[in-house]
């Protein structure tokens, strides 16, 4: 029986490959594009997407049935057009958390007490040179922080905050149920009563720019931004202004608005913490999504059934 024919819509990291190199046929898009597979495309039943498949892409696979995003954002794949056809969706959710919310909590402390400039001070040969480092201009001590988001992985953040001895609360479109932080039925409520806020939130319409100057004022000359959701949710042009006016402490920052572009005004301040999308990049991390990769298409092929569907595109077992 011929293995299964699975796209590889782009470069992914390599754990996937060797996950699924002994039981699929593994092809990587062409260069120009889904429609240069020629008769293959016939062949085609899975996709390994990150970052994006479209409903002309889609249509190019006449028998696709299964598009699994190694990650937990899947914003760019149409999944309107996937259910239309019964296409499942699957991601990769909770096997990232923990590293997720590590690193948020790494990057509020980079941030707050400079440490990447102070380790850069030793290595320079500053230390010696020039003395003691000066004192970091933040603490986390006493701070008050709102989560923007509170799903798997917000929840996580908060756990990891408790023993800092901070105030906690939240937004989302919603109250949680069973959850004890202060709830904020707007962005801007919970901006007026925090002077720090971590972002983690999906890219969809309703989080465009919603951190914006009137956002970022509200968080006060000592505020901080962190953002490990979507740079998406940020108005990276009035997050520079606030910057550069005093009218928001500093910022710490996994991810931008067009990556891997960086806005060069936001690399030159010392209140400002930048990492390369990298929250869930460890080889531990990495090798479990391409698990769940793994394991949704083997079940998928094998019984007819995804691990971790999408509620866009929610399986119903064949009776």
């Amino acid at each position: 029986m011929p293995k299964p024919a699975v796209l590889l819509s782009q470069k992914l990291n390599k754990f996937i490959e060797e996950a699924l190199a002994d039981d699929y046929d593994l092809l990587d898009m062409p260069q120009e594009g889904v429609n240069a597979l020629g008769a293959r495309a016939n062949d085609i039943r899975a996709v390994i997407a990150f970052g994006g498949f479209s409903a002309e892409q889609m249509d190019a696979l006449p028998n696709l049935e299964i598009i699994t995003c190694p990650g937990v954002g899947y914003d760019g794949i149409n999944t309107d057009h996937a259910a239309s056809r019964g296409i499942i969706i699957t991601h990769t959710p909770n096997v990232l958390n923990d590293e997720v919310a590590d690193t948020a909590v790494a990057l509020l402390l980079n941030t707050v007490r400079q440490f990447y400039f102070a380790e850069k001070w030793v290595r320079d040969g500053r230390w010696e040179r020039d003395g003691a480092f000066e004192l970091s201009p933040f603490s986390l001590k006493g701070r008050k922080v709102g989560l923007y988001g509170l799903g798997r992985i917000g929840e996580e953040i908060a756990a990891r905050l408790e023993p800092f001895k901070v105030e906690i609360s939240y937004h989302t479109r919603s109250p949680k149920k069973g959850v004890a932080y202060a709830y904020h039925p707007t962005l801007a409520s919970l901006a007026d009563a925090v002077d720090t806020l971590i972002a983690i939130v999906p890219k969809t319409d309703e989080t465009h720019k919603t951190i914006n100057a009137d956002i970022l004022k509200a968080l006060g000359p000592n505020g901080i931004l962190i953002n490990v959701g979507r740079g998406w949710t940020v108005d990276e042009d009035d997050l520079i202004a606030a910057l550069e006016a005093g009218t928001l402490g500093g910022a710490g920052l996994d991810v931008f608005y067009d990556e891997p572009h960086v806005p060069e005004k936001l690399l030159s301040f010392d209140t400002v913490s930048v990492l390369p999308h990298v929250a869930s990049a460890s080889v531990a991390t990495r090798r479990a999504m391409a698990q769940l990769v793994a394991d949704n298409l083997k079940s998928w092929f094998a019984e007819g059934r995804p691990v971790t569907p999408v509620p866009e595109t929610p399986f119903t077992p064949k009776v």
